[in-house]
């Protein structure tokens, strides 16, 4: 299963730590408060799949950082997701772009120690993709990665259901063959599983006083 932790990094709004993966919304969201405790993560990474429209209009205050990378996973002249058919979004997406994927999945695979932070505006779909291929081609269990997949806040009135979205796009998919295809070396699989099994585990929070 994956140890899922939800992190307070103000004012993002979907930050999670999933063992020294972090995925986050839009980071140009932090606050002062928000700065300090991404620094306090001590993030070794951080990987922003959006294109050169949003960081130009959005930038990332982390632009100028050395750990900063971009990779976006569509450009600016790809239609608007279709958020009433996310699964055909997604799969087009995955067709279109397999390249950035497995790029994507290398820089997290070769960073160096530390916590990696994959974001994009929302934190859901792009971001989605990234951190399910990862998991998914480590064999984390298809329903540990519906289950945080699914954790991401609506940002769509009518919105699918998110888990059934997920858990039919990985159903159909090899994530471990469609990334070595695209270009993730055998020795960057390895790596990753090794990065993520030695990722530091946490302890659940304590239960709120009842009082």
């Amino acid at each position: 299963m994956i140890d899922r932790m939800p992190l307070a990094w103000p004012n993002c709004r979907n930050t999670r730590d999933l063992g020294g993966l972090i995925r986050s919304d839009n980071l140009d969201q932090l606050t002062r408060k928000g700065h300090a405790a991404f620094a306090a993560a001590g993030v070794s990474r951080i990987i922003d799949l959006r294109d050169i429209w949003e960081t130009d209009a959005f930038p990332s205050p982390f632009r100028d950082d050395p750990r900063w990378v971009n990779i976006p996973l569509n450009d600016p002249s790809d239609p608007y997701l279709d958020h009433t058919d996310l699964l055909r979004s997604y799969q087009a997406l995955l067709r279109n772009y397999p390249q950035r994927f497995a790029t994507a999945v290398t820089a997290i695979a070769e960073a160096p120690p530390g916590p990696v932070v994959v974001a994009c505006h929302a934190g859901r779909d792009r971001t989605g993709l990234v951190i399910a291929l990862t998991l998914a081609a480590i064999d984390v269990p298809i329903e540990a990665i519906v289950a945080d997949y699914a954790t991401a806040p609506s940002t769509w009135e009518h919105d699918p259901p998110l888990a059934a979205t997920m858990r039919t796009l990985l159903a159909d998919l090899n994530a471990a063959d469609y990334l070595l295809q695209a270009g993730l070396t055998p020795g960057a699989l390895t790596a990753l599983k090794n990065r993520l099994s030695a990722a530091p585990t946490h302890q659940p929070p304590p239960a709120a006083d009842a009082h």
